[in-house]
């Protein structure tokens, strides 16, 4: 997706800018008139320009980054995106829930009009029609995905609809939307329309390992357990991915497109950049770390034998970042941790109180919870536009698919030591555990295998746009998400809990806060459409 064909007629655009500029579309609207007009369906290049235009459609760096500012993993300040989220204050108004749902429908409505029009393409042959369309279906089941996650039941289309007919439709319950966009990609894997790999030329288009995995994550979503485990298993047994040996390394610009790579969204310095990097980093580096870690997520990571902090006979209090899970370093910048300069040098950075320039209170740039972000770091990033990046996103990689298995293995009581072998020893080797506590197959029961997955998923896969998910399918959101979420420990008399700092209190309602609210915007265009429970 790198090269000039595939880029042409992508939109540049920052997820940002759409929070506050577009957050009054909705799926009504054509974006492009050009599309239904029939003389842009006889060019031979239509189908690809419009499905390359689907493809921005997906995601955006900062939507999948600030994810984790809904959950325990991180806090925003300042721009809040979705800080109402995190701590419950949304409501059926909320700008971020409304431009989620609009978002999605947009995208939605472009791979619907190339799904309609693609027969009027001259040129195609048989084999790359059913390529695209299998690549439409895909982000379209991609984009459902992230809405009935949300919302629950939603109005489901796989037609170009127009807006009479938007005002009409009800709500399809969730259970039947799943059904659809399961049975759509379980035909495009069965059928082989997708390509398991693509050329250099074509790098970033969705492969049929992209569809298994998204398949996966849905049926993880929905907690069918056995058949996570059946596609997740046909995944490993196929030999194409394996994890990259450095775990911060797979973060880098440099490594992009590596064999753990399963999906992830194209950016390019200069042509289509991202500049989330500027949102967390410290203000000695130019940022001013708007989104930062908790120390909740600080305190998941276990030590080195393998245990949390609090059974670990290897962690001390006085010393809480050595002898610990080597993706906390990777992941989170603390006092002593650094980052990786275009020079080969070290940026050491000093977050404790006061601090000069990165001190927690130091000042308003700084972070507000004694932590900055590692992972996504660019060091080779553009200093025109406010650090702006080339980096690509991950959506997808090897180590989720064996993070699922592992935690279908878990559920189903069959995690074993050949299962763990295979999965958890494998992703705690390559983040560089030595003490063969932590890579060995534990004793426990089955709650205490599952746990142990659980937290090995937290610590893999923090800020990669998973953990909401994970704490809502889990039912744990009621638990982690109410009282005070906390910052680095200061000892301060006021304002802290045993010393850490309370940076805000958060509520989760169970009654009402596992789904978000229908957009009271979109009630008010469509009276078919009902309200979520208590909302």
């Amino acid at each position: 997706m790198k090269n000039n064909k595939f880029i042409l007629g992508i939109l540049t655009y920052s997820f940002l800018t759409i929070l506050f500029s577009t957050s009054c579309v909705d799926m009504n609207v054509t974006p492009y008139d050009q599309i239904s007009d029939k003389q842009y369906w006889n060019k031979s290049e239509a189908a690809v320009d419009a499905l390359n235009t689907c493809y921005t459609n997906l995601m955006s760096a900062q939507e999948v980054i600030y994810s984790d500012a809904a959950t325990d993993n991180a806090y925003c300040k300042g721009l809040a995106v979705n800080q109402a989220i995190g701590n419950g204050s949304y409501s059926t108004s909320d700008g971020y829930v409304q431009t989620v749902w609009s978002g999605k429908y947009a995208g939605i409505r472009n791979c619907n009009i190339l799904l309609d029009n693609i027969d009027k393409v001259p040129g195609l042959t048989a084999e790359l029609k059913n390529r695209y369309i299998a690549e439409a279906k895909v982000i379209r089941a991609y984009l459902y995905f992230e809405l009935y996650s949300k919302f629950g039941d939603i109005p489901f289309f796989t037609k170009t609809i127009s807006i009479a007919e938007s005002q009409l439709l009800a709500r399809t319950p969730k259970a039947d939307v799943v059904k659809e966009l399961l049975a759509e990609l379980t035909d495009i894997i069965t059928n082989n329309y997708l390509p398991e790999s693509y050329a250099a030329t074509d790098k970033g288009r969705i492969t049929r390992y992209a569809a298994m995995g998204l398949e996966a994550r849905m049926l993880l979503f929905d907690s069918r357990y056995p058949e996570v485990k059946t596609i997740t298993d046909n995944i490993i047994s196929k030999n194409q991915f394996s994890l990259f040996p450095s775990y911060e390394g797979l973060f880098y610009a440099a490594n992009e497109g590596n064999p753990e790579v399963i999906l992830d969204i194209q950016y390019m310095l200069t042509t289509r950049e991202q500049n989330v990097e500027y949102q967390f980093i410290p203000p000695s580096m130019g940022g001013y770390s708007n989104l930062a870690p908790l120390q909740e997520l600080v305190n998941s990571y276990v030590a080195t034998d393998g245990l949390p902090i609090d059974q670990s006979t290897v962690y001390s209090a006085a010393t809480p970042y050595d002898n610990r899970d080597p993706r906390l370093a990777a992941t989170i910048i603390y006092t002593g941790n650094s980052y990786l300069m275009p020079d080969g040098t070290y940026s050491i950075i000093n977050c404790d109180k006061g601090s000069d320039k990165d001190g927690y209170g130091f000042s308003s740039d700084c972070t507000p919870t004694g932590f900055y972000l590692k992972k996504y770091w660019d060091k080779d990033n553009s200093t025109i536009v406010k650090l702006s990046s080339g980096l690509n996103i991950i959506l997808i990689r090897y180590a989720d698919i064996l993070l699922m298995n592992a935690e279908a293995a878990a559920v189903a009581g069959t995690l074993d030591a050949t299962t763990w072998n295979a999965t958890i020893k494998q992703l705690r080797t390559r983040a560089g555990f030595t003490n063969p506590l932590a890579l060995n197959f534990p004793a426990g029961s089955q709650q205490d295998l599952l746990d142990i997955v659980r937290r090995e998923r937290r610590s893999e896969l923090a800020f990669e746009g998973l953990r909401y998910n994970d704490i809502i399918r889990w039912r744990t959101a009621e638990t982690v998400m109410n009282g005070w979420c906390h910052g680095l420990k200061t000892n301060d008399l006021v304002g802290t809990d045993n010393g850490f700092v309370q940076i805000e209190k958060r509520t989760f309602n169970k009654l009402k806060h596992y789904l978000w609210p229908i957009p009271q915007t979109e009630r008010d265009l469509n009276k078919s459409l009902t309200q979520n429970p208590n909302w």
